[in-house]
């Protein structure tokens, strides 16, 4: 059973840079595909980035395209999410997840292990 651990989250002024770092163990990593989403209160979960198991193909929300990157060290069992010219709309608890499939993608329902979350907070 994959288990998940998300870290590097925290509180950070608009315009301001996060790394999202989420390491795996329980199974291959290298053949899984991974996502990142995120959920702000009130609100229901929303995809944020996937990246396949390769890292060739990746894919984003389009209001985190050209601020946030997802990118992955198979060697090192993780996946990131690098958060660019934050927002105060980018405050949430994002988590990642796994799809044993290997492809990832932008619905909940193709994953199969969830983290914990990390809190990320944009003051405004």
């Amino acid at each position: 059973q994959v288990q998940l651990v998300e870290s590097g989250g925290g509180l950070v002024q608009a315009g301001g840079s996060l790394r999202l770092s989420c390491v795996a163990s329980g199974r291959t990593f290298s053949t899984d595909g991974m996502g990142w989403f995120r959920q702000a209160p009130g609100k229901e979960r929303e995809f944020v980035a996937t990246i396949n198991w390769s890292g060739g193909t990746t894919y984003y929300l389009d209001s985190v395209k050209g601020r946030f990157t997802i990118s992955r060290d198979n060697a090192k069992n993780t996946v990131y999410l690098q958060m660019n010219s934050l927002k105060a709309e980018d405050t949430a608890v994002y988590y990642c997840a796994a799809d044993r499939r290997g492809r990832g993608g932008a619905s909940r329902l193709v994953y199969d292990a969830w983290g914990q979350g990390t809190q990320v907070t944009v003051s405004s």
